[in-house]
C-alpha cells in the first residue's frame, strides 16, 4: 500500500494532494482548493542565487523609478510574512511632485502579471516603522552592499542637489 501511495503522490489519481500545485507551484483555486498544497521546507535555490535575483529585481525597479518619475531618496521592500505586507515596495522620492506623478502612472501599470496598487504613504522615517521580530511592523529585505553603493552612490557622485521639502509637510514616499 505504501508503494502505491508513493507512486500516485502529486499525480491526478492522488485525491489528497493537489497535482497542479505539485507540478507548477501554483493552483488556480488557491486557498479554496479541496486538496493539500504541500509547501517544501527547503529550496533547491541557494541563498546566493536568491540574493542575486532579488538584487536584479531591486535594481530594475529602482532604476525605472528614477528614469520615469524622479530622483529616489530611499526604496524599501517588505520581507514580512503577513499577506497585507509581503512584497510591498516603498519608494521615497526626493520631491513631492515626483511621488504624486509615480502614484498616478503606476496605478495603470502591471508588474509580473499583477496590477500595481500605488498610493501616497504617511511613512516619513523607515527606521521608525521597522522591527526585528515577527509583528506588524516593516521587515525590510536588504540588498547587497555592492548594489547599495551602485544605486545610492550614483546620487552622491553626480546626482541632483538636495531639493527642499515642501513646506506643506506632505509625504514624498509612496507604497507600490
Amino acid at each position: 500500500m505504501t508503494e502505491y501511495l508513493a507512486s500516485i503522490f502529486g499525480a491526478e489519481k492522488d485525491k489528497v494532494n493537489c497535482s497542479f500545485y505539485f507540478k507548477i507551484g501554483a493552483c488556480r483555486h488557491g486557498d479554496r482548493c479541496s486538496r493539500l498544497h504541500n509547501k517544501p521546507t527547503f529550496s533547491a535555490v541557494t541563498d546566493v542565487e536568491m540574493q542575486e535575483h532579488y538584487n536584479e529585481f531591486f535594481e530594475e525597479v529602482f532604476t525605472k523609478m528614477v528614469e520615469k518619475y524622479g530622483e529616489v531618496e530611499e526604496m524599501n521592500v517588505h520581507d514580512n510574512l503577513g499577506d497585507h505586507l509581503v512584497g510591498n515596495v516603498y519608494v521615497k522620492f526626493r520631491c513631492e511632485e515626483h511621488a504624486e506623478k509615480a502614484v498616478i502612472y503606476l496605478n495603470n501599470r502591471w508588474f509580473n502579471g499583477q496590477p500595481i496598487h500605488a498610493e501616497l504613504s504617511p511613512v516619513t522615517d523607515f527606521r521608525e516603522a521597522c522591527c526585528h521580530g515577527f509583528c506588524n511592523f516593516m521587515h525590510l529585505k536588504p540588498i547587497s552592499r555592492e548594489l547599495r553603493r551602485e544605486l545610492y552612490g550614483r546620487r552622491r557622485r553626480g546626482g541632483r542637489g538636495h531639493e527642499r521639502r515642501s513646506s506643506r509637510g506632505r509625504e514624498r514616499s509612496g507604497r507600490f
